[in-house]
């Protein structure tokens, strides 16, 4: 068992960190945890439905955990995520603005729930990214309606738990409403959570949950933002109010949602590394939000007390955090290639200025930070260095949102490719 021994270095230090994020990844691999969590077979039909990154990940896993199960039904995912099935239908559509092909899986989704009796059963796959992959407008309201609000969202600093509870409130199919199709059947969830507090009438905007809190909470967001809305899209947010308190007692009680993999779970399997190479965990907690760049001066504030006093944790350590930071993008400003977890390295870097000893990788567990083609990056005691080498000051490329392009040039990205699952980021700073 490797211990932490000896001198630390870049390339011993990249390499435990990488061990860590690719553990808390393999943590959420559907063929690894969704067998252990299914039910008696059905003497029915069994219709597999689902939404999100892992979604078809999902389908594919619970074939071969149910082999001899005669399985039908369809599920969306994100381009580039799909896997061979060999009965569920597997869709993709676009993500994390939705598309024409995002309409119609919904669509076919709620088809696939049709005709249901007492004795099938529904198995809901659904995973971080759902909410764009079933767009199911609200009756009066276009893709378009919501495509243009989406953007909006994206742009206004709202918290995924904001921007869903506005989605839910315009859909024809989530907060609940496919379960309620899907009636007399049982309907049993199963989901992979990349949303702080793992609530499931959040996570891909609950397609067969109930949704929380009220319904007038999708108009209180709307306005704390200052979002421009449409006199459609205002009414159908109004009709919203009315639908919520009519569905309340027509869930069927044997419905159940499980949770297979979360973001905790992930930071649990990274801290089981860290202990393996000898090296303290201390996890911050899986539900971090705000600014980036603020977290990133947090975060990196609390690294270098732990490399200067031993507080809250003797080094060598391990920073561990999970959650959804935001980048908000205000009028005026430049806007260059970047994601949230990149912003977070690049402004935790830029604050502890070369500091030696303290490393860090931040990425996204799904393999795709923002709309780039990287999972995040690494920054190390040298990157600031390197990068002045090159002419490149972190805190324009910072300014300028352009954090992506930061660390392409220093070769410092950190690429897995569609991973298949997501369980949020994680973020994981080393203090040798």
């Amino acid at each position: 068992m490797p211990v932490a021994q000896g001198v630390w270095d870049n390339a011993r230090a990249r390499s435990v960190l990488r061990s860590m994020f690719d553990a808390a990844v393999a943590s959420a691999d559907p063929f690894r945890v969704l067998a252990g969590h299914l039910p008696p077979k059905p003497r029915g039909r069994c219709v597999v439905v689902g939404a999100g990154k892992a979604s078809a990940a999902m389908a594919a896993a619970l074939e071969a955990a149910w082999p001899d199960v005669v399985l039908e039904g369809v599920v969306v995912t994100r381009d580039g995520h799909a896997v061979p099935t060999r009965h569920v239908r597997i869709l993709e559509a676009s993500h994390p603005v939705p598309d024409h092909r995002s309409e119609v899986a919904a669509k076919a989704v709620m088809q696939a729930v049709q005709g249901l009796g007492p004795d099938d059963l529904v198995i809901a796959l659904i995973s971080g990214g759902g909410s764009s992959l079933l767009a199911l407008p609200a009756a009066g309201l276009t893709l378009d309606d919501k495509r243009v609000l989406g953007k909006q969202l994206l742009h206004s600093g709202a918290t995924i738990a904001e921007m869903n509870t506005v989605r839910r409130a315009l859909s024809a199919i989530k907060g609940g409403r496919l379960a309620l199709a899907a009636s007399p059947a049982q309907v049993l969830t199963l989901v992979i959570s990349d949303v702080p507090g793992d609530d499931p009438a959040v996570i891909a905007s609950g397609p067969t949950v109930p949704p929380p809190g009220k319904a007038e909470d999708a108009l209180r967001i709307v306005e704390r933002y200052r979002l421009d809305l449409s006199p459609s899209v205002r009414q159908a947010l109004e009709r919203g109010v009315a639908e919520q308190k009519a569905q309340n007692g027509l869930v069927d009680p044997r419905n159940r949602v499980v949770m297979i993999a979360t973001p905790l779970m992930a930071l649990k399997a990274a801290a089981d590394v860290a202990r393996q190479h000898g090296i303290t965990p201390l996890v911050l907690g899986d539900a971090l939000e705000g600014e980036s760049q603020f977290a990133g001066i947090v975060l990196g504030g609390m690294a270098r007390s732990v490399h200067a006093h031993g507080l809250p944790v003797q080094a060598p350590a391990v920073l561990l955090s999970g959650g959804e930071t935001t980048v908000t993008i205000r009028a005026g400003e430049a806007v260059g290639k970047g994601g949230r977890n990149t912003e977070f390295l690049l402004s935790c870097a830029q604050f502890l200025g070369g500091e030696a000893g303290i490393w860090g990788l931040a990425g996204d567990s799904d393999g795709i930070d923002g709309t780039e083609d990287a999972a995040g990056a690494i920054f190390a005691p040298d990157t600031l260095a390197r990068a002045a080498q090159k002419g490149y000051m972190a805190e324009s490329f910072l300014h300028a949102h352009n954090s992506y392009m930061f660390f392409k040039a220093l070769d410092d990205l950190v690429m897995t490719g569609p991973t298949l699952t997501n369980v949020n980021d994680i973020r994981l700073l080393l203090i040798a």
